[in-house]
């Protein structure tokens, strides 16, 4: 059964696929959510999904390593080649196929909905690509909005017929709060059993510290993806003189005077920690995008797929 199928068996039921009135996953946004997904199948094509290869030690059918043989193993796995070439009792170990799990995390603070939102709208949507190209791939799929150090979580699924749950789920995250990545994503890394890809989207405008929250991901096991979602306009404001600027997730105030050299060194900084956050994640072996909501959102997903390694 594929999207179009799927989305026929709701049409004339818009509450069951969304929200009613969402203009974010429409029919058009669900035709292209299959072609991302075929992309990504051709894109990866020759290696498997769903029934990953993992690192634990079993007795499946791919050969890990050797270890020196124990009274009560089972002799089924002795090595009689290594034991006539050299002597010893070895026991052959293979790795257990695993299925793959798959955590989208969504920074759903106030500054994701700066300005128009174009943000958070990227960012719901990008959620909603990744996960569904999880879902084809048989991955289990489970989304967590962060906001105010905690998280709003979408439990794992699997299936792709599972999509219009998690596309309701989504529609439902809005922007509000403080970020604080670090304190949702602790009880996030003590609550789940499992580990998997963890895809952090977000705009990494946290006071306390974007490397934190990462390194909870890092530090749990878990395999961290970041993506940095930023909008040129914030660093192209139509102010000039004395202003107040109000930060839009505590509501403290500052006075300024916006000069030209302001601007330029507010554009500046913003350049400067799209840099920083790279080269924080990439000396660490993060795989990291700076995504501007400028960018095509398929070249974006289809990019984070390639680049990233991801769902392949």
């Amino acid at each position: 059964m594929g999207i179009g199928d799927l989305f026929r068996r709701f049409r004339g039921q818009p509450a069951a696929v969304v929200a009613e009135g969402s203009d974010l996953f429409d029919e058009d946004f669900l035709r292209r959510l299959n072609s991302l997904a075929l992309a990504s199948r051709r894109a990866f094509a020759g290696q498997r999904r769903g029934e990953r290869r993992g690192k634990k030690r079993g007795s499946g059918v791919a050969f890990a390593d050797h270890r020196a043989y124990v009274p009560g193993d089972d002799i089924r796995f002795l090595d009689v080649a290594s034991y006539e070439r050299l002597g010893k009792l070895l026991i052959r170990l293979y790795e257990e196929d695993e299925d793959r799990s798959l955590f989208v995390l969504l920074d759903c603070s106030a500054s994701m909905g700066f300005g128009d939102g174009a943000k958070m709208r990227l960012g719901r949507r990008l959620a909603a690509a990744l996960g569904y190209v999880g879902l084809v791939g048989l991955d289990r799929v489970s989304v967590v909005g962060l906001s105010d150090g905690r998280g709003v979580r979408l439990p794992p699924t699997r299936g792709k017929q599972r999509i219009f749950r998690l596309l309701r789920f989504l529609d439902g995250l809005r922007a509000e709060g403080t970020t604080d990545l670090a304190a949702a994503l602790v009880p996030f890394a003590l609550r789940e059993k499992r580990r998997g890809v963890a895809v952090l989207i977000t705009d990494l405008f946290d006071p306390h510290g974007f490397q934190a929250g990462i390194d909870v991901l890092r530090f749990n096991r878990f395999e961290p993806c970041v993506i940095q979602l930023f909008d040129e306009r914030e660093a192209a404001v139509d102010l000039w003189g004395d202003v107040r600027a109000v930060d839009v997730e505590t509501g403290e105030g500052l006075d300024v005077t916006v000069t030209t050299s302001v601007l330029e060194g507010l554009a500046q900084r913003n350049g400067e920690r799209r840099q920083e956050a790279a080269r924080y994640c990439v000396a660490r072996g993060v795989p990291f995008f700076a995504v501007s909501v400028q960018q095509p959102f398929d070249e974006v997903v289809l990019g984070v797929l390639r680049r990233g390694g991801l769902l392949g």
